[in-house]
């Protein structure tokens, strides 16, 4: 079996790029299914957020998916083609794949190091492969190895404190260009989980005229009772942002909601000044183009950069601790995994033991002793010693699987069940001559 990861992040793809192949909840699920009709002995899960699309898979070395297979898949799910973004992807193999979920789990990948929404968006991910019924008993392993490592992580350092999210860091932004954040009238589009987050920032440094604005009212309304901030209906948008100072998109959607032409029609009329917009969804909620118009200053989520490296520079030293935790991790799971394809052989060698230990019985109950009342005893006796002695033998295997390695291993219990079978048919041969 083998460990693949293909994807493609914030690092590697522009926004532009990475909004085209972005899953909804919906689309991951037919996805999955997809998959396990087109590789049905393998196991998949499909990661989606605005910073990162990557596909996980564990499969058979021999006949099973490759990468190029599923870039490929990806180019028709989505409707890209290949050519377009297969540049910007990258595959990650066996331990190299276990070491990149694991950083991915413990946001030492994530734009902003540190940010706690990740692994509950490699959860959810996670679930909704559970669900789809697309897992199996390695990255199932796996998946909960990635959640234990996050948590030590977190819990033993200090990654996860200051600005920590895509929302913080851009609140930091806003701060930065606008002189009085307190005195700002704040748009916020989206009433998700982003949208909430930015709403939480703005409130701690002091954003007073704080509206939302969802598709649906109610949910806008739910979040402004939480907070104690205002609410309008989706019709009521452009009238806000007419009057904005700030505006922050955060909604789902698949295509863009403003464009530059209308977008300019509502700046001809507005009287509010220069518009600071930062658009941190993928897919953007702003078209490039609107930051072409005077008074307009857009940010999409890449432009967040530069606040994001000091946020990167100022957790080095937790940086380098969590690599350690990562790194102790990845061994142990591929102890864990290398082990896998010793199974087999140590099936082998218990069924080689046992019939040795059979056949030794029969060559004794001959004759006279044929009928002889302790043979049972005498059965489960031998039955003690020979799994004692399997278990010693498979204690030292294990060592030298974790000292050599599993091939290593693998050689030496093969050679056992080779030397065991001679035994066996040793004996076999004996117990014949015995009966002539």
């Amino acid at each position: 079996m083998k460990i693949l990861v293909i994807g493609l992040n914030h690092k590697s793809a522009p926004v532009a790029i990475r909004e085209k192949l972005a899953c909804s909840t919906e689309e991951i699920g037919r996805a999955l299914a997809c998959l396990k009709r087109m590789f049905c002995e393998a196991e998949f899960v499909l990661l989606s957020t605005c910073n990162r699309l990557e596909l996980y898979c564990a499969c058979s070395r021999v006949g099973g998916a490759a990468d190029e297979d599923l870039a490929g898949f990806l180019s028709d799910f989505k409707g890209v083609p290949l050519c377009e973004f297969r540049p910007f992807l990258y595959v990650h193999n066996d331990a190299d794949a276990v070491r990149h979920l694991l950083t991915v789990a413990s946001s030492l990948d994530s734009m902003v190091v540190g940010e706690a929404q990740i692994i509950a968006q490699v959860k959810e991910s996670y679930r909704l492969a559970c669900a789809a019924k697309s897992t199996g008993k390695i990255l199932n392993r796996l998946f909960h190895c990635a959640f234990a490592t996050s948590k030590r992580v977190y819990t033993t350092t200090s990654i996860s404190t200051g600005r920590v999210s895509v929302a913080g860091v851009a609140i930091e932004l806003a701060m930065q260009l606008f002189a009085n954040i307190s005195l700002a009238k704040i748009v916020v589009i989206g009433a998700g989980e982003m949208g909430e987050l930015l709403v939480q920032h703005l409130l701690k440094v002091g954003g007073k005229d704080i509206t939302v604005i969802n598709r649906s009212y109610d949910r806008a309304l739910s979040m402004a009772s939480r907070y104690g901030i205002g609410a309008r209906t989706w019709e009521e948008l452009w009238g806000q942002l007419a009057r904005a100072n700030i505006v922050i998109g955060s909604a789902a959607v698949q295509d863009y909601l403003f464009k530059k032409d209308s977008f300019q029609k509502m700046m001809d009329r507005r009287r509010a000044g220069s518009l600071l917009v930062i658009d941190i969804a993928v897919p953007r909620n702003f078209d490039p183009s609107v930051n072409e118009i005077d008074c307009v200053y857009l940010y999409s989520v890449d432009d967040l950069s530069d606040v994001v490296e000091q946020n990167r520079k100022a957790r080095c030293e937790d940086v380098a601790k969590s690599m350690g935790i990562i790194h102790e991790s990845v061994a142990d799971f591929m102890d864990w995994f290398r082990a896998r394809d010793i199974g087999p052989l140590i099936g082998q060698m218990k069924e080689k033991f046992s019939q040795i230990s059979h056949n030794e019985l029969q060559h004794f109950f001959v004759g006279a002793r044929q009928e002889a009342s302790c043979r049972e005893m005498m059965e489960i006796m031998l039955n003690r010693v020979v799994n004692k002695l399997l278990h010693c033998v498979i204690k030292n295997v294990n060592v030298v699987a974790k000292e050599n390695g599993a091939s290593e291993a693998a050689r030496l219990v093969d050679s056992i069940v080779r030397q065991a079978d001679e035994i066996r048919m040793e004996t076999r041969c004996n117990k014949k001559d015995a009966g002539h």
